[in-house]
């Protein structure tokens, strides 16, 4: 395979159009979602428009034995990443006493623990290899202390403290590590977290997917080490570290509170 990229969560949303622009760049794809129609017609759609060869897995990270079948499974291809995109996450909007703890356990576990896990199974490769990309996709969240989506929020602070120490690591191996930090984006997020009504979204004309995606890629190849998407969200982004973090807290509260 030339290149090829591993992308997670690549059934929608911003993997899926991730998917599209690495194609178009002319890299082989290995793409891994829950739900295999949308893969299969993706494989489809990208092999006939740039020619590229496209492998597809159906299975949950959130399982652990999923995640190391997906990589004995890519062991047995032959496939050794160029790059690793681990977008696949959500979210839920619930105060979190009254959340259901499945729900928030299989946030954890695919959030965090397979980003971790997925991280951990294919970087000793490329930094065999002498080249490699990671790309680890947070959320402006990770800047903030997130009301009624306590568990997100964290989870994305942890992706964003976790990608910025191992691409110190990386420092001199010829890899690296970035993590992408798009604010709201239109997307399918906001249905499966039930955030239609909330106060963040309204009057507000949101990226695109596709814009993300694109900017992701090309920050992912210059190996940026932490990338905010959005003229807007980067004053945030540092806005966060001047206001306290109550304050912060307050706001996002505010805005997020359930209808």
């Amino acid at each position: 395979m030339a290149k090829p990229i591993l992308i997670t969560g690549a059934s929608s949303g911003i993997g899926y159009e991730l998917a599209k622009v690495c194609a178009a760049h002319r890299h082989d794809l290995v793409l891994i979602a829950r739900r295999e129609e949308p893969l299969l017609a993706l494989k489809d759609e990208l092999q006939t428009a740039h020619g590229v060869q496209v492998l597809t897995y159906r299975g949950d990270l959130t399982e652990a034995n999923t995640r190391q079948q997906f990589y004995d499974w890519t062991q047995f291809k032959g496939i050794a990443p160029y790059a690793l995109v681990n977008n696949a996450g959500f979210g839920s909007l619930t105060p979190f006493a009254e959340a259901d703890w499945a729900n928030q356990n299989a946030m954890l576990q695919l959030n965090i623990v397979a980003l971790t896990h997925l991280t951990r199974l294919y970087l000793p490769a490329m930094i065999a290899q002498g080249q490699g990309r990671i790309l680890n996709v947070a959320s402006t969240a990770a800047f903030l202390p997130g009301p009624y989506m306590a568990v997100y929020y964290a989870s994305k602070a942890y992706v964003l403290s976790f990608t910025d120490a191992i691409a110190t690591e990386l420092e001199d191996t010829g890899v690296t590590a970035t993590t992408l930090c798009p604010g709201p984006t239109q997307s399918e997020f906001q249905d499966r977290a039930d955030m239609q009504d909330v106060k963040f979204f309204e009057g507000k004309k949101l990226p695109t997917s596709a814009e993300v995606a694109a900017y992701g890629y090309g920050v992912m190849e210059k190996g940026q080490r932490i990338a905010v998407h959005g003229t807007v969200n980067k004053l945030l982004s540092l806005g966060t570290r001047l206001l306290p973090r109550k304050k912060m807290a307050d706001l996002t509260k505010d805005l997020q509170k359930p209808a």
